[in-house]
């Protein structure tokens, strides 16, 4: 009964105690379909205790194929506005709520697919056991999706972003867009939204260890 019990569980919970650990049980995630087309699970990366944790959407087609978390044109941007408001990237956890690349195929290309509420909470107990290991003193929710699985439903972001809030005992949230949301916006909006987006990073200075 036991065995039954332990092969019910999520695969996030059968790892062990330690980053790397879950990271490795990551590697065979089936807990979704996601995996069928993807190239690998893009694991979060970062100090095993980074007091700032920032999670993102899902992995894209460079992520996808580099196994690496925000190697593409929004993990530059994100990069670059880190920098301005003075947290070393190599300081913070970054992650996704979602672990595997979900697209479409257009011509030759491989389009990036916003993924289901049931991909999220097929992918939320990996995030959930990211958090609980990292311990980090402040979440950062870049976009829909990220603020969706943390808080398990649907939140507007223009009308809550930019604001620190209680996400559990000792970590706060900050919820803000997602860089790629940037890259969309018209040229003539870029940097206005550019800069409230480097304002709401600056919130987040005060929590580096």
């Amino acid at each position: 009964m036991k065995a039954a019990s332990e092969n019910s569980l999520h695969p996030a919970e059968r790892a062990g105690d330690t980053i790397e650990a879950l990271r490795k049980a990551a590697m065979d995630c089936r807990a979704c379909p996601l995996w069928e087309h993807a190239t690998q699970t893009v694991f979060g990366e970062g100090p095993s205790h980074a007091s700032i944790m920032l999670v993102g959407e899902q992995p894209g087609d460079r992520e996808d194929l580099a196994g690496h978390p925000f190697v593409g044109p929004a993990g530059q941007l994100l990069a670059r506005a880190l920098a301005t408001v003075e947290i070393p990237q190599e300081d913070v956890y970054i992650t996704n709520a979602v672990k595997h690349f979900k697209f479409e195929v257009r011509g030759k290309r491989r389009m990036h697919k916003k993924p289901a509420d049931a991909e999220i909470a097929a992918c939320h107990d990996w995030l959930r056991r990211e958090i609980e290991l990292v311990a980090p003193r402040l979440l950062i929710a870049l976009g829909a999706t990220a603020t969706r699985s943390l808080l398990g439903r649907a939140t507007p972001i223009t009308a809550n972003r930019g604001k620190l809030r209680e996400y559990a005992s000792g970590i706060s949230l900050l919820i803000t867009v997602h860089p790629s949301f940037l890259l969309r916006v018209p040229d003539r909006d870029r940097d206005e939204e550019y800069d409230r987006f480097v304002d709401d990073l600056k919130l987040a200075r005060p929590f580096l260890r």
